[in-house]
């Protein structure tokens, strides 16, 4: 594995994890000290932190599909000041920088939530998730170029430290969207987040507690390599790529086409050890 520099933050190799899909803390707790002796990850990024608490969906959740699944969980956190004072004494005890991802109903609780971060040494970067197929606040945020500008620079604004726009898949162009992050001064782009999806019950109603949720794993692939691709031929700031990751050879299909880095989700739920994997094979 060979070191990368990423937007100022000096890293072992390119495999991140995706938000929301590895629990550091749980798998501390499960792995022990093994689990910071071989982090799988270069840097980690949280799961998604609201201002208030938020419980999520209701159950059900989780949908296994065809080359998947669909998640429907809802963004459950403890709000901000639960994840300062719980989460990360925690957190910043992992061996590689630490990447808040931070989402909010309205630009202006988002640069609430980037001015709290920015105010906390032990976060490194933060993450706007603008995406989420789950809340439709976010959606409409990250589909609008215009107002994803606006957004972006109140953001900007409110902090020194590198910021990440996660692009949604959900809109009829995600290379304009990244270009409105980058004008309103993004430092980097994430794709894709699970694309929009349904699933139906036994009496053809909904399945899911929230009705619809996000698509993830192999079957999102070849969506992801195209819409990265896209991406880093409209921008000039590094675009970290993601989607059905589950080998070396994905991974490097994503940096072929312009990722900076590349980011394992799903997978991780099946192996919670399988991006150190990843990343050795691209060292190879």
């Amino acid at each position: 594995m060979s070191a990368v520099e990423f937007c100022g933050l000096q890293l072992a190799h390119r495999v991140i994890n995706g938000s929301g899909t590895f629990d550091a803390i749980a798998a501390q707790r499960v792995f022990g000290a093994a689990l910071i002796r071989d982090f799988p990850f270069a840097a980690y990024v949280s799961k998604t932190i609201t201002l208030e608490r938020k419980d999520g969906n209701p159950p059900p959740r989780l949908w296994e599909a065809a080359g998947g699944m669909i998640n429907s969980i809802g963004l459950p956190n403890k709000g901000v000041d639960g994840y300062l004072e719980e989460d990360l004494p925690q957190l910043a005890q992992l061996p590689v920088p630490l990447i808040t991802n931070v989402m909010g109903s309205t630009g202006e609780e988002l640069a609430e939530l980037v001015a709290i971060c920015d105010c906390r040494q032990e976060i490194a970067a933060v993450e706007l998730n603008v995406s989420c197929p789950n809340v439709k606040t976010g959606l409409d945020i990250g589909a609008d170029p215009r107002q994803l500008e606006a957004v972006v620079g109140v953001c900007r604004a409110r902090t020194r430290k590198p910021l990440i726009v996660k692009l949604t898949p959900n809109t009829a162009d995600v290379p304009a969207c990244a270009q409105a992050a980058q004008d309103g001064g993004a430092d980097a782009v994430s794709l894709i987040n699970t694309l929009r999806a349904t699933a139906l019950g036994p009496g053809g109603g909904p399945w899911l507690g929230g009705g619809t949720g996000g698509l993830s794993g192999p079957a999102i692939r070849a969506v992801a390599l195209a819409q990265v691709a896209a991406v880093t031929r409209r921008v000039t700031i590094p675009a970290i790529g993601m989607g059905g990751v589950q080998r070396a050879a994905h991974a490097r299909d994503l940096l072929d086409v312009g990722a900076a880095l590349v980011a394992v989700g799903s997978e991780s739920f099946r192996d919670p050890m399988t991006a150190r994997a990843i990343a050795e094979g691209l060292g190879e």
